[in-house]
């Protein structure tokens, strides 16, 4: 085989990685919409994220069944961490994201979780006196800048719950964050999607556990049915289908060139947030995302260097 034909050959592998990195990004983006439409028929946060849970807990044990056919099985420690994993990955990061889309536009929630990358280097410093860099800070910088721009759009249209709102979503970030971060050795320890299954899973059942502690089962038929067909679609379509995809796509092109592409997560979310929930398209919304866009970009290519 020739070196044109190997040449000619590498885009082709490329493409359908970097398809599903797209398509995951703009899977996860879609959650937020889902949430707020489910919002508009009367549910709450508690509700809508037990039954996007209830939907999902099948798909994760298999999941975890599946990518743990033939390993070890888990110790008591990997039971332990696989709780805490799930409690502050899945669980919390989840429902704090759920309270918060209660008070702010989709395209505010998506930035703001965007600014992921960040939270993981801001842990690492703290936790583990890891040094800072001045083009690290200077990328954090320009990110942090565009979720302010942002934010001032977002308390000029709703008004001072904004505030509450963008610091419920903050504390989703980091909650997510704490679990990339201690995630690692139990990564290795037992595979992605084996951990991923599992933590999950235990994330649904403590979702489900939160609603039985805190609402009458009988509330459950007073739910309009959209909000059983939208919690469907969030369980399939915009948690277990993305994991897989993002998954199958750091296979492919690794997982740099996979968070690369995720950049289209914040620009399908402003895109579905204008087309379906009406929610504002400004100059500042766009300078904003920007922002934040640019600042992540920095930040990767510092890392990467």
């Amino acid at each position: 085989m020739t070196s044109l034909s190997i040449g000619a050959q590498a885009p082709q592998r490329t493409w359908p990685g970097l398809l599903l990195a797209a398509g995951g990004a703009t899977a996860f983006s879609g959650k937020a919409i889902i949430v707020k439409l489910a919002y508009r028929h009367g549910a709450d946060a508690v509700t809508v994220i037990m039954l996007r849970m209830l939907f999902a807990l099948p798909l994760f044990l298999l999941l975890a069944w599946w990518a743990g056919r033939g390993q070890r099985p888990l110790t008591r420690r990997d039971w332990r961490a696989v709780a805490l994993l799930g409690f502050s990955g899945y669980y919390l990061a989840s429902f704090l994201d759920f309270m918060g889309l209660q008070y702010v536009s989709a395209s505010l929630e998506r930035l703001v979780l965007y600014l992921n990358p960040t939270f993981v280097l801001l842990l690492g410093w703290v936790l583990f006196k890891r040094r800072a860099h001045a083009r690290q800070l200077a990328a954090m910088a320009v990110s942090y800048a565009g979720v302010l721009v942002a934010f001032g759009q977002e308390m000029h249209v709703a008004g001072p719950q904004a505030l509450l709102g963008i610091v419920l979503v903050l504390g989703s970030a980091v909650s997510y964050a704490l679990y990339l971060v201690y995630s690692g050795e139990e990564v290795r320890r037992l595979g992605a999607l084996r951990l991923t299954g599992l933590a999950t899973s235990v994330a649904c059942v403590l979702c489900i556990a939160q609603y039985l502690l805190l609402r009458p089962i009988g509330a459950l038929a007073e739910v309009a049915a959209p909000v059983y067909w939208l919690s469907l679609l969030n369980a399939t379509a915009c948690t277990f289908a993305p994991v897989l995809m993002v998954m199958l796509a750091i296979a492919r092109v690794g997982s740099a060139a996979t968070a690369q592409t995720g950049m289209i997560g914040p620009m399908s979310t402003i895109l579905m947030g204008v087309l379906i929930l009406d929610e504002p398209f400004t100059p500042t919304v766009v300078a904003g995302t920007a922002l934040v866009l640019t600042g992540v970009w920095l930040l990767t290519r510092v890392r990467q260097g």
